[in-house]
């Protein structure tokens, strides 16, 4: 990717990146900005014959047929002083010779609205902001929305397989699960079992998430808005039209 639709432009605001080198998977650039700022230090590279040690890395990448990694850490923030704020947090914690060895976060629970705003890659960015609609249905699917559970769960994979009110007839029909947050597809999962909770009023289900591409490319990251206003119900049944 070169640069972000002006639909995405329009709704991130100031950000925070990183730019990381592929063959080490290290941070060697942390910025600020707007727009397409990020995409700017690879594409000035490519012009600029002035060397400098950033310049330098970014065409060793690109010499060796690889691609400089895009990394956007926080987005949606108000002003360009909070951004710098944050840069310069990230600059020093990362250049401090007490903590610069540190090379993984183990925190179980991400950071407050993470999946809104936290760190992501610009392809995801992207895929987020200028999401296709979900119109294409070639499964019977379970869209559930985990607006309210994933705040609870540790995983996208617990808050969408527990506990819902369900059609045991319908469910047996089902082909895939959709997560859904914030209206967009977030996940796609299997479902192998279904159980009932001990109550027997509401049902849960065993599975895997879905790895398979032309899947994937179907529902993954796309944009559900067939959704009634004011609609509270957070199970919605997709059918496949013969």
């Amino acid at each position: 990717m070169i640069k972000f639709s002006e639909r995405t432009i329009e709704k991130i605001g100031y950000y925070v990146y990183v730019l990381v080198d592929p063959r080490s998977d290290k941070i060697f650039y942390i910025g600020k900005g707007k727009g397409n700022r990020i995409f700017a230090h690879v594409n000035g590279a490519l012009e600029n014959e002035t060397e400098s040690d950033k310049i330098a890395l970014i065409k060793e990448i690109i010499n060796e047929g690889m691609e400089v990694q895009h990394y956007i850490v926080r987005h949606g923030i108000e002003t360009e002083e909070i951004a710098f704020e944050i840069e310069a947090t990230l600059i020093d914690l990362l250049t401090c010779e007490k903590f610069k060895h540190l090379s993984q976060i183990t925190n179980i629970i991400a950071g407050h609205k993470s999946w809104e705003r936290g760190i992501k890659t610009v392809d995801e960015l992207e895929a987020l902001y200028s999401a296709e609609p979900l119109n294409e249905i070639k499964h019977n699917l379970l869209l559930i929305n985990i607006n309210k559970t994933y705040k609870k769960e540790k995983s996208i994979y617990e808050a969408t397989r527990k506990s819902w009110r369900l059609s045991k007839k319908k469910v047996q029909l089902i082909d895939y699960v959709l997560a859904e947050y914030k209206g967009i597809v977030r996940a796609v999962f299997k479902p192998e079992k279904w159980l009932e909770t001990e109550d027997g009023k509401r049902l849960y289900f065993k599975g895997y998430e879905v790895k398979d591409k032309k899947v994937l490319d179907l529902y993954l990251n796309k944009e559900y808005t067939g959704k009634k206003k004011g609609q509270q119900n957070p199970i919605t049944y997709l059918w496949k039209k013969d």
